[in-house]
């Protein structure tokens, strides 16, 4: 027996934080949106005697006689897997292998999209397929949020499980979710991903948003409801196929996010963003909670080639990703 899943990364275009309940409620509602990219996370499972952990991104090979091992084991590199496991409980051996295309503090949602992967490949071993892409991301942003102790969204679950561009709805009674094709767009012309090479911190840049809007910070809250109204803005672009619009809302969305909380921002944040516009691109957009991990820069066709030759001269690392298209039976198998 061999079950592969590849689940894929993501870069969130506007409405990032908001994804954070009740954040979302706090603006009476609000729209998230990201597109899935080809930097992948995978998970393996192929039969063994034992229950055997590898992780290609630890370089870590965690071998044990049974499930009560796994789960006392008090190594702090295990708590996601260990968390996947004790909601299975697998009643057989196996054994799992783990690596992540995206780097360390990326904020592309890389832990996220492995989390999928996990959970789709031992809904598989187990025979116990999720009913729907509410559920799968349910039980993932639950199982994060153990591990993490940190306020945790939604918005990175979504795009792993179905790729395509997705637009997310925070409404009173529930999430929204639509896939849509990223053929006839120009994300793919346009897109640019660059790496700072500082890992970010999304949960703690969460957090002190949380605290300062539960304290009902006026400058918090204002920045919040900029960021809703700028995606709300952008959903509009995108469904009526106005890109064009793109470039400013990006700018908007950076602004109110460094008002939202400096963290957000860094000097090489800050210093990536002067040197590409410098260099010809029209827009760029901090990737998850920020503070450092990858940039997307929106960059005409034209411009490409300057952009890059830019980024890479300041030992920037300009990454191979591009936008990918919607899953098939999303619930089920990946690629």
């Amino acid at each position: 027996m061999k079950i592969l899943v590849k689940s894929p990364t993501r870069v969130d275009l506007s409405g990032g934080t908001l994804d954070l309940w009740p954040l979302n409620q706090f603006v009476g509602g609000a729209t998230t949106i990201n597109v899935a990219i080809d930097i992948w996370t995978q998970a393996e499972i192929i039969d063994s005697e034992k229950i055997e952990w590898v992780s290609k991104d630890l370089m870590l090979h965690k071998v044990y006689q049974n499930l009560n091992e796994v789960l006392n084991d008090q190594d702090s590199n295990l708590k996601l897997f260990q968390a996947v496991v004790r909601f299975f409980k697998p009643q057989k051996g196996f054994k799992l292998t783990t690596q992540s295309e995206s780097p360390v503090g990326g904020g592309l949602g890389g832990s996220s999209s492995l989390t999928i992967s996990m959970l789709k490949a031992f809904a598989q071993l187990c025979d116990r397929p999720f009913e729907s892409v509410h559920q799968l991301v349910y039980v993932a942003h639950n199982l994060e949020a153990q591990v993490l102790n940190t306020p945790t969204g939604t918005q990175d679950y979504y795009p792993a499980v179905t790729g395509g561009l997705g637009l997310i709805r925070y409404t009173e009674s529930g999430i929204e979710h639509q896939a849509l094709e990223i053929e006839n767009s120009p994300l793919a012309q346009h897109f640019l991903l660059v790496y700072t090479g500082k890992s970010h911190h999304s949960g703690i840049n969460n957090f002190e948003v949380m605290k300062s809007a539960v304290l009902k910070d006026s400058k918090t809250m204002k920045a919040l409801f900029d960021l809703k109204e700028i995606s709300e803005n952008m959903e509009k672009s995108v469904l009526s196929k106005n890109w064009k619009a793109l470039p400013a809302l990006f700018n908007q969305e950076f602004e109110a996010r460094i008002r939202l909380s400096p963290a957000f921002s860094s000097p090489e944040i800050m210093k990536l963003a002067e040197m590409t516009k410098n260099a010809g691109a029209d827009a760029v957009k901090i990737c998850g909670a920020g503070g450092g991990g990858c940039i997307l820069v929106w960059t005409p066709p034209e411009n490409r080639e300057k952009v890059t030759q830019a980024c890479q001269k300041q030992n920037f690392q300009v990454m191979s990703a591009s936008p990918c298209n919607p899953i098939a039976n999303p619930t089920q198998k990946s690629f």
